[in-house]
């Protein structure tokens, strides 16, 4: 039987606040997915704090609390207790001997069919999977709203807060030091699986996650944006490098024009960067059509 394990870094928020009304709504799609799921084996594990225990739903295994936090960085001692995404899926990790792991938002709902769907491209070869969001009105504020919320289809996000991968890559990922809930979360994550997975699907067409709210890109704490991007940038962009390839990238369907104009849009992505793993394709393609060429005519 296909095992599943899924994990998410709940909060005790404050009254009032957006996480009061879209947790319970997260937490209890995921329920009823993973009761959608027949002949999968899905765990729900949660990464926490000892002040959020008291939110957590009876159905998910509590992992150890964490111990860290960007307070635990001087110049962040103040900012708000944000975890790092490496302890979080080494917890994962440590407290399941399931093949495929799951990391998901805290404010990302599944659709019923989501494991189902997950399993069965894990099926047919995959071995990363990487979701992208629908955004929903604002509107709802219940779980009782659910199959209101299912029935709309919302609208497109760029952004990636939903990734699948087999255990075994995790030992390969480069994630020191990048907290959750800040922009770079997403491209340190996403970046690690496109260079170490072998097959990556990337789905931006399917109605599987949501999010309520339509904002693409809401506003950040530029003090921890500016810690997320130079800890990429710095420490874990050039490790990765080496094995970056164009081919691997997400949009490889569309021609170079079509493609370079998504990387441009999607501050996921690095324009320089990818042009620069593009000419290493094009010249890579035409030192291999210029031996064969070679051979060709010594072979004669």
């Amino acid at each position: 039987m296909l095992r599943i394990a899924h994990i998410v870094n709940p909060v005790k928020a404050p009254e009032g606040s957006e996480l009061t009304i879209v947790q319970p709504i997260t937490f209890e799609s995921i329920r009823i997915a993973r009761s959608f799921a027949t002949d999968i084996s899905v765990e729900l594990f949660t990464a926490s704090y000892p002040e959020d225990h008291s939110i957590i739903p009876s159905y998910f295994h509590k992992t150890p609390d964490l111990e860290r936090s960007i307070r635990d960085i001087p110049a962040f001692a103040g900012k708000k207790k944000l975890p790092f995404i490496k302890d979080i899926l080494q917890r994962l990790y440590s407290s399941t001997d399931a093949e495929w792991l799951i990391y998901t938002n805290a404010d990302i709902a599944l659709m019923p069919q989501f494991y189902a769907t997950v399993a069965q491209l894990i099926a047919a070869g995959y071995d990363a999977i990487v979701i992208n969001r629908r955004r929903i009105s604002r509107a709802y504020h219940s779980v009782s709203e659910l199959p209101l919320m299912y029935s709309d289809i919302g609208a497109s996000h760029p952004g990636y807060d939903c990734f699948v991968f087999h255990r075994d890559l995790l030992a390969h990922f480069s994630l020191e030091g990048i907290c959750i809930g800040v922009p770079f979360i997403e491209v340190s994550l996403l970046h690690n699986i496109i260079t170490r997975a072998t097959s990556l699907k990337h789905i931006d067409d399917m109605h599987l996650t949501f999010h309520i709210g339509m904002e693409v890109m809401p506003p950040v704490d530029r003090d921890l944006y500016r810690h997320n991007r130079a800890t990429y940038e710095q420490n874990i962009r050039p490790l990765l490098k080496p094995d970056f390839d164009s081919s691997k990238f997400p949009y490889q369907h569309l021609a170079l024009p079509a493609r370079m104009i998504r990387y441009a849009l999607n501050p996921c992505y690095s324009t320089a960067l990818m042009l620069e793993l593009e000419g290493k394709t094009f010249m890579r393609k035409i030192k291999i059509l210029l031996d064969e060429m070679r051979w060709r005519i010594l072979a004669r």
